[in-house]
């Protein structure tokens, strides 16, 4: 059964930086797309940075320059390098990734940035 393990939130000051991972497990079969999403309380989950197997990279125009997403295909991991984080990041992030046609998600970490 396919599954997606987070890690890496937690409590950080403004500026301070956090490296969020997520690994699929559950397939023998290497993954498509994988990303991040973002949800605050009171507001709709959105895109924060998405990565193709071949490496293309999208970000929000929110976080562009101060987060960079990244993969390990052999051991279907994603990774969110965020730094020079604002009180405005925080949220619980979500991981996700694509399968065989078929989206998962990570049940999510969360990341608090406050003084």
């Amino acid at each position: 059964q396919v599954q997606l393990g987070e890690s890496g939130g937690g409590l950080v000051q403004p500026g301070g930086s956090l490296r969020l991972s997520c690994a699929a497990s559950g397939s023998r079969f290497s993954f498509g797309a994988m990303g991040w999403y973002r949800q605050a309380p009171g507001k709709q989950r959105e895109l924060v940075a998405t990565i193709a197997s071949g490496g293309y990279t999208a970000y929000a125009d929110s976080i562009k320059g101060r987060f960079t997403i990244s993969r390990d295909n052999a051991k279907n991991t994603v990774y969110l390098q965020m730094d020079s984080l604002k009180p405005e990041d925080t949220a619980v992030y979500y991981c996700n990734a694509i399968l065989n046609a078929r989206l998962y998600w990570g049940q999510g970490t969360q990341v608090t940035v406050s003084s």
